[in-house]
């Protein structure tokens, strides 16, 4: 599929068709580079990894002990040989009916296959043990098998996985000190109209504070981009022109807010048509319409021109930015995380496109869960948004959601 044959012109898509549009347009990811161990958080694998070694390496003791070989008619009294710590070896076998001082960690020499915990021993002079309850000692117990946790040629992380701090120990646990990953988007942003003013100058009457840049600095951030500010445009043609032509050459993707609607001074979508091509911009979705979308420049570089009201241009990034930028960076397909809850309250919607509320999603105490509204949902309340922890998505079918039926919800993650 390509721009070309959409047709779309000023057709209202659904929010499914503008998907499937964003899958066709931006499917390839970025490069891959190797990068050190340190600086993997928050990468995505650009290969499978598979381990090179067993994990752990040795069979080892799980506990502070004795290691022995377990018979079937257990000694009274065990002769203690020697002890062995963690990081270091016996090197002789160990016979019948003796036992060796471990540690947790230490590998258990050859013909042990049991450990007893220390709380389980008593001195019984002579260099010898005894086990209290005997009874309950079964043979295998308190050892850790090589390759138990992870085995040698097992497959360990896929290509796509975004890398947490929990696989870093993982990554480390198998000796890699670096791995490759797909390249860190170059993101330029921008906000557009003379109506905005940079947070820290005197606001002109009439003006607002330009909030837009820092939320979406922020997220793009918190999803590994490298993010270069252009500050705010002037409504002149020309020189939003200059700036997407210059951005263009170096970037990834190209992201600006305000300056997509009909308005006389907007013009993003004229700039757009000028340097590249236009997908669409027009969704049907509340809030967020309109949202530009297209190509720029031979290199055919994503651009987003998002809407000018601070909760539409958080709803649109998470719901059509956000898995845009994820493919670039190898992860393709990725959709939110959806769960389903209860209506605590009525809430409107209108037939015929998806509408997306700022909601507040608890548990109760029968692992139920449910989801209130923050209250009034206007697009220029962000106040809603530092309110909620997830988005309500109620779907184009249905004009309201009555308390107590059953609704789709977003919960925001480290996002925001």
């Amino acid at each position: 599929m390509t721009l070309s044959c959409f047709e779309l012109g000023e057709r209202m898509l659904s929010v499914d068709e503008a998907r499937a549009a964003l899958d066709a347009l931006f499917a390839t990811p970025l490069g891959t580079e190797r990068v050190p161990l340190a600086g993997l958080l928050g990468r995505v694998l650009a290969e499978p990894l598979v381990s090179p070694l067993n994990v752990p390496q040795q069979t080892n003791a799980a506990m502070d002990g004795i290691a022995l070989a377990w018979p079937e008619r257990p000694p009274t009294r065990w002769p203690v040989v020697g002890e062995v710590l963690a990081g270091q070896r016996w090197a002789q076998p160990l016979a019948p009916g003796t036992a060796l001082r471990i540690t947790t960690g230490a590998p258990l020499p050859e013909g042990a296959d049991t450990v007893i915990m220390s709380e389980q021993i008593e001195e019984g002079g002579d260099g010898a043990v005894v086990i209290s309850r005997a009874e309950r000692v079964r043979r295998g117990q308190n050892v850790r098998q090589a390759g138990e946790d992870i085995a040698f040629g097992q497959s360990v992380l896929d290509a796509g996985t975004r890398l947490l701090p929990q696989h870093l120990g993982l990554l480390a646990s198998l000796g890699l000190s670096e791995v490759s990953v797909y390249r860190r988007p170059r993101v330029a942003i921008f906000s557009t109209g003379d109506e905005v003013t940079a947070p820290g100058q005197p606001l002109p009457e009439a003006s607002i504070y330009d909030a837009n840049r820092f939320t979406l600095r922020g997220m793009l951030t918190r999803l590994g981009a490298d993010v270069h500010d252009l500050g705010i445009l002037a409504d002149q043609r020309e020189r939003v022109v200059a700036a997407l032509a210059e951005a263009v050459s170096d970037h990834d993707m190209i992201i600006t807010s305000g300056g997509v609607s009909v308005g006389q001074a907007d013009w993003i979508k004229a700039a757009l048509n000028e340097l590249g091509e236009l997908g669409f911009w027009r969704i049907a979705i509340r809030p967020g319409r309109p949202l530009a979308c297209g190509r720029l420049g031979w290199r055919q570089v994503p651009f987003f021109g998002l809407p000018g009201n601070p909760v539409a241009v958080m709803v649109t990034f998470l719901e059509f930015v956000q898995p845009v930028l994820r493919g670039l960076q190898g992860e393709p397909g990725w959709q939110p995380t959806r769960l389903t809850a209860r209506a605590e309250m009525t809430l409107n919607s209108r037939l015929e496109r998806v509408d997306f509320l700022r909601g507040v999603y608890r548990c109760d105490a029968d692992g139920q869960l449910w989801v209130r509204s923050t209250g009034a949902q206007g697009s220029g309340i962000l106040s809603s948004m530092n309110a909620a922890n997830c988005l309500i998505e109620i779907e184009a079918s249905r004009a309201a959601v009555a308390r107590g039926e059953t609704v789709t919800v977003q919960p925001f993650d480290s996002l925001i």
